[in-house]
């Protein structure tokens, strides 16, 4: 019995330093979770982006208004 308990806890010691190694706290691992999660944002926002340009270039089927109309006179470039 004896053997057992003094072998159970040297496994356990051997373990501790193999468990302490895996840490998710570490700054590496939090950096690229960050850079991560910053590129899906990047990505919905390009995405979103690209949704509304769609959007305004099907809606923009309306003629576009000349802002110098008025300006011009009756023959300064138009035939």
């Amino acid at each position: 019995m004896k053997k057992l308990v003094v072998s159970a806890v040297m496994l356990g010691v051997l373990a501790g330093p193999a468990f302490a190694q895996k840490r998710d706290d570490d700054p590496l691992v939090i950096m690229e979770k960050e850079k991560k999660s910053r590129a899906e944002v990047v990505d919905q926002q390009y995405k979103r982006t690209l949704e509304q340009t769609r959007k305004e270039k099907e809606s923009d089927a309306a003629p576009r208004n000349d802002p110098w109309a008025n300006m011009r006179g009756s023959s300064d470039g138009k035939r």
